[in-house]
C-alpha cells in the first residue's frame, strides 16, 4: 500500500534520445534543408559536405553528453556500506543497497542520535525518543521518526515501516524534483532565435537574388543554383560544429576546475550567475565539527584548527597557551576523551571518524595537547538521552572512583556544588553561577553549540546509579563546537562579491549558527529568515528580503524551491547548490544546479547540471571564471563568422545587381564557411581569459549577443574588398573564360585572406594585441597559417584546382589581396587602442 521499495531516478535519458537531440537545433535542421536541395539539383559534393558536417557535429554532442551521464554513473556505483539487519528473526549482515528504503516510526530507542543532514540539512545529529510529536511539526523536529537516507550515529532502535520507496520523505521530495520544469540556457535561447533568423534571412536573400537576377535577364536556372549560394553563405554551416566542439573542450576546462558537466551548454549559464544560492553544510563548511573556543573559569580558551585534523593548538588573546600549565584546561580536555565513544583514526584519505561527531571533535581537542584516550578501568556508565541530556563514565583511578560528565551547561549548573577555578576547587557561588551562565549563553548566540564538562570524585559510599552519582559536580568549563567553514571559501566568496554575483545561504541549520558561518566566510547578511517567517512572507516581503541581503535557516524543501523561484522572477541567473536529498528540486529549478560529487545523494546529482567534484564551494569560482570565458569566447566566433559570412553575401548579392557573372561558385562557400572557417573559430574558442574578466559584473540576459555594427561595418569591407578584387581581374584583358576564371579564384582567395585577417580583430573584443598578446593564443596562429596554407593549395595543387574551379595566381597577385586585407586589421586595432587608452585615461 505504500508503493515498491525502490526510489525512481529522477531521470535518466536515454542514448538515442541524447543522439537524437544534437539534430534539433533549427541551424541543423536548415542544413537538412540545403543538403537537400543540392542533392535535388545534382550538386552532390555540396549535399554529401553539409551531411558530413551535420554528422560531425552529432557525434561530438552525444559523445560528451553520454561521456557526462556516464561519469554520473560511476559516482553513483561508489562501494555500497554494509549494514546489520534482523531476517527471520536471525541478525545478518548485508549490503546497505539490499536495505528496504523506509520510513520508521520508533517503537524502541536507546541513545538514539540520528545524522539528518541529507534530508533536513541539520548539521547536529538528533536525539530521537519515543513521544509522539504533533502531525504538523516540521521534519527536522519529528523526534519519534526516523527516515530513509539518514544515518544513526549513536545508540540503537527499533521500528515500524510506516513507508517505503516513493511514500518515504525522500522519495516524496524525489518526486517534487522530477514535477519541476528543466530551463534552457540563455546560449541555447540566443543561438535558438539566431538560427531562426539566418533561415528567414535565408531563404527572404535567396528568393530576392534569384527574382532579381531573373528579372535583369538571367538564367532560370543559374538564378536557382545562385540563391542557394546565397542561402548556404547566410546560414555559418560550421557554427554547430564550433559551437560544439568549443563547449566539448570547455567540458575537459571544467574538470580542471574540479567540476563535471552534465550538460554540454551549462558552462556559460555559470558564467552568466548573478546569484548563487548555497547550502551551508558541507559546501560552505567542512562536515566536520571543531572544537572552537573552551571557556574556563580560569580564563577562555580559543583553539586553533579544523575539522578531524589534530593539528593545532590552543590560544589566549592571541597569543599561544602552554597547555601543560593550565592544570584546568588539560582536565576538562581528558573529561570530554574519558566520557566519549567516538574514535578517530588516520587512514589514506586522511582523518577519519567513528562515532557522533560531536564526541569527535572533543578526541580532536584533546590530541591537541597530545593527551592519549588511553584504556580507563569503566566501572560503570550512564548513557545520554533526549530527557537527562548527559553522560557519565564511572572509571577507577588511583583507587579512587572518578565521575567524568559532559551535557547541556543548565542541566550541569543545576546538579553542580563545585567549580574549578585554575588548580582551586571552590564552593558554587551566585556570582560563580552568573559567571557560567553569561559563558555559555555567549558562546551560544556566537552560533557555537555549547557542551558542559564535569568531574566528581565519588566516596565509597556512593551508590553507581545517576542520582547519587550526577550530584555535586565539580563544574570544568564549557566547549563551544562549530562545523567550521572551508578556509578557501571565504576569498571565493569576496570574488564572487567582486565579480557583481551574490551569495546567499540557504540551510536547514538553526539561525545562531547559520549566522555565525555567514559572518567567518564573509556573507554581511544581517539577519536569518526561518522557514516559518518565509511561510508567512508574500512574493513582496521575500523580494524585499533577498534584496536585504538576508540568509535562509530551518528551511523546507519548498522553501528553497520558492526562494529560487523568487529570484528568477527578477530576472536573476541563479545557481543552487547542494548535496542532500532536500535540495534536488531547488538544483533542478534553477538556472544552472551544483551537486556535491563526493557528499552528494543520486537524488541531487541526477537534478542537478553540473557536479562539483571535490566539494569545494571555492570550485565554483574558477568554473564561474571559465563560463564567462567560454561564452566570450563563443561571442567572439559567432560574431567573427557571421561578420565573414554578411562579407560573402554583400559580395554575391551586390556582384548581381552589377550584372556580373558568378563571383563565387557555391563549393567554394561551402569550402570558406566548412573548411577554413571553421578551423580558426574552434581556434577562438580557445582564447585565454581576457583581463578583468572576474571584476566585471553578470552579463544581463536581456544583453544583446551580438554586435551587428562591428559585423555590418567589417563585412562590407570583406565583401567590398572582394568586389574590387574580382572586377578588376574581370578587366584584365584576357578572353572571357580566362578572365572569369582568374577574377573568380581572385575573389576566392581574397575573401578567404581578408576573413583570415578579420580573425584578429575577435581575439579580444575591448583589448588590442599590444594588450592581449600577439602569441598568447597559439591556436589562432596554426589554425591560421594552416587555413592559408590550405587556400594556397586550393590554389595550386591539381585536384584542388579542379574540385574547386580555380587556376594558379602570380606573386603579385597575392600582394593585391594583401594590400586590401592588411588595412583591415590595422584601422580595427588602431581604433582598439584609442578606445582602450580612452577607458584607461577615464580609470575605468
Amino acid at each position: 500500500m505504500y508503493g515498491p521499495n525502490r526510489i525512481e531516478a529522477v531521470h535518466k535519458e536515454k542514448w538515442y534520445w541524447i543522439l537524437l537531440r544534437q539534430f534539433t537545433d533549427v541551424l541543423i535542421l536548415i542544413l537538412l534543408v540545403a543538403a537537400g536541395i543540392s542533392f535535388a539539383i545534382g550538386e552532390m559534393g555540396d549535399a554529401l559536405t553539409i551531411l558530413a558536417i551535420v554528422i560531425l557535429n552529432g557525434i561530438l554532442g552525444f559523445v560528451q553528453e553520454f561521456k557526462a551521464e556516464k561519469a554520473i554513473e560511476a559516482l553513483q556505483r561508489m562501494l555500497s556500506p554494509k549494514c546489520r539487519v534482523l531476517r527471520e528473526g536471525k541478525e545478518r549482515q548485508i549490503e546497505a543497497r539490499e536495505l528496504v528504503p523506509a520510513d520508521l516510526r520508533l517503537v524502541q530507542a536507546v541513545n538514539l542520535k540520528v545524522d539528518e543532514s541529507p534530508l533536513t540539512g541539520e548539521s547536529v545529529p538528533v536525539a530521537k525518543s519515543l513521544k509522539a510529536v504533533p502531525e504538523e511539526a516540521p521534519l527536522a523536529e519529528r523526534s519519534d521518526m526516523v527516515w530513509m537516507g539518514t544515518s544513526v550515529t549513536n545508540g540503537y532502535a527499533r521500528g515500524v515501516v510506516v513507508a517505503t520507496g516513493m511514500a518515504t520523505e525522500f522519495g516524496k521530495i524525489a518526486r517534487l524534483t522530477s514535477e519541476v520544469k528543466q530551463t534552457r540556457t540563455p546560449l541555447q535561447k540566443k543561438l535558438a532565435v539566431l538560427g531562426k533568423k539566418l533561415g528567414i534571412l535565408s531563404i527572404a536573400i535567396s528568393a530576392l537574388v534569384a527574382i532579381v537576377g531573373y528579372l535583369f535577364g538571367k538564367d532560370l536556372m543559374e538564378m536557382f543554383l545562385t540563391g542557394i549560394s546565397l542561402a548556404v553563405a547566410v546560414v555559418p554551416e560550421g557554427l554547430p560544429a564550433v559551437v560544439t566542439i568549443t563547449l566539448a573542450l570547455g567540458v575537459k576546462a571544467m574538470v580542471r576546475q574540479h567540476a563535471l558537466l552534465r550538460r554540454l551548454q551549462a558552462a556559460e549559464n555559470l558564467g552568466s550567475a548573478n546569484v548563487i544560492c548555497t547550502d551551508k553544510t558541507g559546501t560552505l563548511t567542512q562536515n566536520q565539527m571543531t572544537v572552537q573556543k573552551i571557556w574556563l573559569f580560569g580564563g577562555a580558551v580559543d583553539v586553533t584548527g579544523s575539522g578531524y585534523d589534530p593539528a593545532g593548538h590552543f590560544e589566549a588573546d592571541g597569543k599561544r597557551v602552554n597547555y601543560k600549565a593550565r592544570k584546568d584546561l588539560l582536565l576538562l580536555l581528558k573529561t570530554g576523551l574519558v566520557c566519549n565513544h567516538a574514535s578517530l583514526s588516520k587512514g589514506e584519505a586522511g582523518w577519519k571518524i567513528t562515532g557522533e561527531p560531536t564526541e569527535a571533535a572533543l578526541i580532536v581537542a584533546a590530541y591537541k595537547a597530545w593527551l592519549s584516550p588511553g584504556e580507563p578501568k569503566v566501572i560503570s556508565e550512564f548513557l545520554f538521552n533526549s530527557q537527562c541530556k548527559r553522560m557519565t563514565v564511572v572509571v577507577e583511578e588511583n583507587g579512587q572512583k572518578v565521575a567524568y560528565v559532559k551535557g547541556a551547561p543548565e542541566v550541569l549548573l543545576e546538579r553542580a556544588a563545585w567549580y574549578l577555578e585554575g588548580t582551586e576547587k571552590k564552593p558554587l557561588d551566585d556570582a560563580a553561577r552568573k559567571r557560567f551562565e553569561v559563558a555559555y549563553v555567549s558562546l551560544a548566540k556566537s552560533g557555537l553549540r555549547t557542551l558542559a564538562l564535569a568531574k566528581r570524585i565519588l566516596l565509597e559510599e556512593t551508590k553507581l546509579d545517576p542520582d547519587d552519582v550526577e550530584r555535586d559536580l565539580t563544574l570544568l568549563g564549557v566547549v563551544g563546537i562549530i562545523d567550521p567553514p572551508r578556509p578557501e571559501v571565504p576569498e571565493a566568496i569576496a570574488t564572487a562579491r567582486r565579480a557583481g554575483i551574490q551569495v546567499i545561504m540557504i540551510t536547514g541549520d538553526a539561525p545562531l549558527t547559520a549566522l555565525a558561518i555567514a559572518r567567518q566566510v564573509g556573507l554581511d547578511a544581517p539577519r536569518a529568515v526561518t522557514g516559518n517567517e518565509l511561510a508567512g512572507m508574500d512574493d513582496e516581503a521575500l523580494r524585499t528580503a533577498l534584496k536585504e541581503g538576508v540568509i535562509f535557516a530551518r528551511t523546507t524543501p519548498r522553501d528553497k524551491l520558492r526562494i529560487v523561484k523568487a529570484l528568477q522572477d527578477e530576472g536573476l541567473v541563479t545557481a543552487m547548490t547542494g548535496d542532500g536529498v532536500n535540495d534536488a528540486p531547488a538544483l533542478k529549478r534553477a538556472d544552472i544546479g551544483i551537486a556535491m560529487g563526493q557528499r552528494g545523494t543520486d537524488v541531487a546529482k541526477g537534478a542537478a547540471d553540473m557536479i562539483l567534484l571535490d566539494d569545494n564551494f571555492a570550485s565554483i569560482i574558477g568554473a564561474v571564471r571559465e563560463g564567462r570565458r567560454q561564452y566570450d569566447n563563443i561571442k567572439k566566433f559567432v560574431t567573427y563568422l557571421l561578420s565573414s559570412n554578411t562579407g560573402e553575401v554583400i559580395a554575391i548579392f551586390v556582384n548581381i545587381l552589377l550584372g556580373g557573372p558568378l563571383i563565387l561558385l557555391p563549393v567554394q562557400i561551402l569550402w570558406m564557411n566548412l573548411v577554413t572557417d571553421g578551423m580558426t573559430a574552434v581556434a577562438l574558442g580557445l582564447e585565454p581569459a581576457e583581463k578583468g574578466i572576474m571584476e566585471r559584473p553578470p552579463r544581463s540576459v536581456n544583453a544583446p549577443f551580438l554586435q551587428l555594427r562591428g559585423i555590418i561595418l567589417l563585412g562590407s569591407w570583406i565583401g567590398g574588398g572582394t568586389l574590387w578584387l574580382f572586377h578588376h581581374y574581370l578587366a584584365s584583358g584576357l578572353s572571357q573564360a580566362q578572365a572569369v576564371a582568374l577574377a573568380q579564384t581572385m575573389a576566392f582567395t581574397g575573401i578567404i585572406i581578408l576573413e583570415k585577417m578579420n580573425v584578429f580583430n575577435y581575439r579580444s573584443l575591448r583589448a588590442p594585441m599590444p594588450v592581449i598578446g600577439f602569441f598568447s593564443n597559439p591556436w589562432v596562429l596554426g589554425a591560421w597559417t594552416v587555413t592559408v596554407g590550405l587556400q594556397v593549395a586550393a590554389v595550386y595543387v591539381p585536384f584542388l584546382q579542379k574540385a574547386l574551379h580555380t587556376v594558379p595566381l602570380r606573386l603579385e597577385d597575392w600582394g593585391m589581396i594583401f594590400a586590401v586585407a592588411v588595412p583591415l586589421f590595422v584601422v580595427v586595432e588602431l581604433y582598439k587602442a584609442f578606445e582602450w587608452w580612452v577607458l584607461k585615461k577615464r580609470g575605468a
